[in-house]
């Protein structure tokens, strides 16, 4: 049996609709304050926090666990910095009481999903995993420290892990049928579709004095079922090696906001407006990811992350959500 932590959410989601459908049996356990309960309805699903041990451990006691998807987290950098606490006791403590229940009943394999956001800003463009780790914000320094925390049990024998940078996750299930919706929504793909249908009036455009092609920030976006494929990969890697690494997951190449909000008047064949505003402190202007490793030593690499395709899955999903709300 497969456990998914936050498996109601966007991520979360994907990756058990897909583990589902490859005929695996996954038990969710998310306490929806971020995730949705429609996007794992007619799942086994326990709802519960894993700030609280007791949650957690009845999932163990009811269910024979052999492998951790651990998605559950806070991951909106402006929150965590206003409101450190919850950042540090729902990410890091959550994952604690994650690992101690693991540890009790005897399941060895986690795959953590991590951040680009452990790096800071980069010294070198691709950022490489032997980077300087300098978190900018206290959402980044959480999950390094989770990172730590992990490399430090393994290192002990306790268990085994694999830990996700995640560059900028994007796009929807290939059949529409769940894709990302936050609220709020701060990722510039759902805001420049949620424009275009109409919910938003305009997207605004953190600065266009940097030192790129046309003056706005350049980020990689990876499309959410080759994070998905990744996931399962590195699962499989890690139960064949005993070991435990960390891996980047981009595309490997970025796109300006310009390029973004282009291909998506393209692909929706709506004029999107926008506004330019002042630079958010703390954006570097390129954040892009080398996958060189998670190429070599588990055999993926993405298919699907051409940025019309993205932008295309993700407008089926945003067209459907937005304008009929029937989940």
């Amino acid at each position: 049996m497969i456990l998914v932590t936050g498996g109601g959410g966007y991520i979360g989601s994907h990756l058990v609709k897909k583990l589902k459908e490859d005929g695996k049996e996954v038990v969710v356990f998310d306490n929806f304050e971020r995730g949705h309960k429609w996007a794992v309805k007619d799942l086994d699903v326990v709802e519960g926090d894993l700030r609280n041990k007791e949650d957690i451990k009845k999932v163990f006691n009811n269910y024979n666990i052999d492998e951790v998807y651990h998605f559950a987290a806070y991951s909106l950098v402006g929150e965590s910095m206003e409101n450190p606490m919850k950042y540090f006791k729902g990410n890091v403590c959550g994952t604690l009481n994650l690992i101690e229940a693991m540890i009790e009943y005897n399941v060895r394999y986690i795959v953590f999903s991590s951040s680009a956001a452990v790096y800071g800003n980069p010294e070198k463009i691709p950022i490489t995993e032997d980077q300087p780790k300098n978190p900018t914000s206290v959402y980044g320094q959480s999950k390094l420290m989770i990172e730590e925390i992990l490399e430090w049990f393994s290192r002990l024998n306790k268990i085994r892990y694999v830990a996700l940078r995640y560059f900028n996750a994007a796009g929807a299930y290939y059949d529409g049928s769940i894709g990302e919706a936050h609220d709020p929504e701060t990722h510039l793909i759902p805001i420049v579709l949620q424009t275009a249908v109409g919910k938003r009036e305009k997207v605004f455009i953190y600065g266009n004095d940097y030192p790129t092609k046309d003056g706005t920030p350049v980020r990689d976006y990876i499309h959410v079922m080759d994070l998905i494929d990744a996931h399962i990969k590195a699962m499989e890697w890690m139960k064949s090696e005993d070991e435990s690494e960390v891996f980047n997951l981009g595309n490997g190449k970025g796109f300006t906001v310009l390029e973004v909000l282009e291909t998506a008047k393209k692909v929706t064949s709506k004029d999107i407006d926008f506004e330019i505003t002042s630079r958010r402190p703390g954006d570097p202007a390129v954040l892009v990811a080398s996958c060189e490793r998670a190429k070599k030593v588990l055999g993926w690499t993405p298919k699907s992350s051409d940025l019309e395709k993205i932008i295309l899955d993700a407008w089926r999903w945003h067209k459907k959500f937005e304008q009929h709300k029937n989940f």
